[in-house]
């Protein structure tokens, strides 16, 4: 039993041996082994915790008085990060280190950042002027480039949206400062679409006008207010041309499909009232004696 005990003094003598094994010193402040494991372990519970308090600010608190997603992600991603900086300042003086001694170590990351981090620093800068300036929030119908989408998220480095094929796109925040961006829902969730139409010239266009409101106001997803119109846009080759416009909320992410379902809705009601949809056709004018210069 007292060999047991004296093993178990002797193992706990050789951690704490090893456990104060100064790795480097800073000015006068030892960083041991043991203060190591104290930022991993105390960075670590920073980090999941300040997750853990911003998602429940938001969804317990904020959701009952915000009803807009973008503002309340906004403010719980801004509330986490500032916790892991006064986290992070707090492990660090709590391991004994005065910060102003870590000036040397500043210098030299800025050093870092200016040669080889500058994508990451400006996608960071870019994700806090996102956050704060509120080009675009979560839930927001977006282009930017050749992409297409819903904001799902956004990071301090990147922005996660969401293709109408279901296709998580990572988008670098500087993309959306440095690039023109199309914000299809940046004041409200209405948005207007125009679809083409066209009808033969045995048609009268009030009649036809008629029709296709009707079809548009019958359609669940077409608002009231705005109302429908249809424009006459021109004369074309073969076909008087018009362009519905409709205003939507509901089909914001899927344009083509409330195209496919109007268009379907005028077939239909055009095919009922017998109007008639034109094809390309050309009208050939013969000039007289053609026929003895073809038999030549």
């Amino acid at each position: 039993m007292e060999s047991f005990e004296s093993g178990i003094k002797d193992f706990w003598a050789k951690l704490q041996e090893l456990l104060n094994v100064v790795i480097f010193d800073i000015k006068g402040s030892d960083f041991t082994l043991l203060t190591l494991l104290f930022i991993i372990i105390s960075s670590i519970l920073l980090v999941f915790l300040s997750k853990r308090i911003s998602r429940i600010l938001v969804k317990r608190i904020l959701n009952k008085y915000i009803k807009d997603t973008g503002v309340t992600d906004s403010i719980g991603t801004i509330f986490r990060y500032s916790l892991i900086v006064i986290g992070f300042i707090t492990i660090f003086q709590s391991a004994g280190f005065d910060l102003s001694t870590l000036g040397l170590l500043a210098g030299a990351l800025g050093v870092g950042i200016g040669f080889g981090l500058q994508n990451v620093t400006n996608n960071f800068i870019s994700g806090i002027i996102i956050l704060f300036e509120r080009p675009i929030k979560v839930g927001d119908r977006i282009e930017v480039g050749d992409i297409n989408g819903d904001v799902y998220s956004i990071s301090m480095r990147s922005t996660t949206v969401i293709t109408n094929d279901n296709i998580s796109v990572i988008v670098p925040n500087s993309e959306f400062i440095n690039s023109q961006v199309i914000n299809w829902s940046h004041n409200d969730r209405r948005v207007r679409f125009k679809f083409p139409l066209g009808v033969s010239y045995n048609e009268d266009p009030e009649r036809v006008r008629k029709l296709v409101l009707e079809v548009a106001n019958e359609h669940p997803g077409v608002l009231d207010e705005p109302g429908a119109d249809l424009w006459f846009e021109g004369y074309g080759d073969s076909s008087l041309d018009f362009n519905l416009t409709v205003w939507t909320s509901d089909f914001i992410q899927r344009p083509g499909v409330l195209k496919s379902q109007l268009y379907y809705a005028v077939f239909k009601k055009f095919g009922e009232h017998k109007i008639e949809i034109p094809f390309p056709q050309r009208d050939l004018h013969l000039k007289s004696g053609w026929k003895e210069k073809m038999e030549s």
